[in-house]
């Protein structure tokens, strides 16, 4: 899962998921007598992480985590953004996909402060496509397009659920995600006013890969209905946007994040 920096307001982000569980809570209870009631689960946790996409230091910040689904029509996660499921397969899943991608605050650039331009959080929104290989094994794709006009995203993924130990849960999740070239400017170009003042060679990357990652998620149950969740994930930067001199010059190809949550589901 891509980690972009967090919004320029956290405090508003938590009361805006705080007010998706108590509508999905509403929606769970109207449903609930259905033979696929949804599943709600909620919670906050910590989150260790590159300080902008690129970054080699790292910075903390907590981060609430919302994961509700309606089986075979709507999914709403802080992780994984909104699927609207259309098709309803057994094998075959797609849809409306949209997602919130944070930019970069001006507190989190470091010596790059002032130099480069901080940017401000998007909403993206495009379709998905998910095939359901077997109970534990899922690939899928998405494809999305900042609704400001900025970029345009395309994911390819593969989960697969590992076989639990004891009460442990855990899976592990390859991904790959492109960018088209307006989207890679946004984050990794370099225009020559900042260019002459970072004194490095100008940079418009095209089109390309962004990243390719490995994700580790582990759900640690303490009651019937909490527990806690932990996810490590290894982030390689690839093409242009390693090839960015911020990235060289101020920064590392290799990006890290660790989080940690106490989650409650029904």
């Amino acid at each position: 899962m891509t980690r972009l920096p967090r919004p320029a307001n956290p405090l508003r982000h938590l009361l805006l998921c705080a007010g998706l569980l108590a509508a999905l809570l509403w929606t769970r209870g109207c449903l609930a007598d259905t033979d696929d009631p949804p599943t709600v689960a909620g919670g906050v946790g910590m989150e260790r992480l590159p300080s902008w996409p690129g970054a080699a230091a790292s910075r903390n910040q907590p981060i609430p985590y919302v994961d509700i689904e309606i089986p075979n029509r709507i999914s709403l996660s802080t992780l994984d953004g909104l699927q609207v499921d259309l098709i309803g397969g057994q094998v075959l899943h797609g849809g409306i996909y949209g997602d919130y991608q944070w930019g970069r605050d001006s507190d989190d650039l470091g010596v790059l402060r002032d130099k480069i331009a901080p940017l401000s959080p998007r909403l993206t929104m495009g379709g998905y496509l998910e095939w359901q290989l077997t109970r534990q094994i899922d690939v899928g794709t998405d494809l999305s397009h900042d609704t400001y006009g900025a970029g345009a995203y395309l994911d390819i993924y593969g989960e697969w659920d590992l076989p639990p130990v004891w009460l442990l849960q855990h899976s592990v999740e390859l991904r790959w995600q492109a960018m088209n070239a307006p989207a890679m400017n946004r984050f990794f170009g370099i225009n020559s006013v900042q260019a002459s003042t970072l004194k490095v060679a100008a940079w418009q990357p095209g089109a390309g890969s962004q990243f390719a990652s490995l994700e580790y998620d582990l759900f640690v149950p303490t009651s019937k209905h909490t527990g806690f969740a932990l996810a490590v994930t290894y982030e390689r930067l690839l093409g242009n946007a390693g090839d960015s001199p911020l990235v060289t010059r101020f920064g590392s190809r290799t990006q890290l994040s660790e989080s940690v949550a106490f989650i409650y589901h029904l």
